[in-house]
């Protein structure tokens, strides 16, 4: 049987050394992020900062014979948001809920 490294050639072995060092970068990264996040919507919110409202608009869907559909608008709410990378305090996030006003429940 053959070893790993007569099997595979220099170049080869490069290319997957540099590829699993940049998943545990990403890796590292990702799992550093959120308390890093967290730590400073603290900071704002202890400054009263860290929260926001956003006005979001509520559709009802309703679904007819013959592929139609009804439209009904519900009215427009302010959703609280935090003002974050991730959303904390049960919030979504200011910066994607800015991205989607719109909430559609289809029946």
């Amino acid at each position: 049987m053959a070893r790993y490294s007569e099997k595979y050639s220099g170049v080869e072995r490069k290319i997957a050394h540099i590829l699993v060092r940049t998943a545990m970068v990403i890796g590292v990264v990702a799992v550093a992020a959120y308390p890093l996040d967290w730590a400073v919507w603290r900071v704002r919110v202890a400054f009263g900062g860290g929260m926001d409202t956003v006005p979001v608009h509520h559709y009802t869907v309703a679904e007819l014979k013959n592929n139609k559909e009804d439209y009904y608008i519900d009215g427009t709410t302010a959703v609280d948001c935090s003002k974050s990378l991730f959303p904390e305090a049960g919030s979504g996030a200011c910066w994607w809920l800015r991205r989607h006003t719109e909430a559609i429940e289809r029946y």
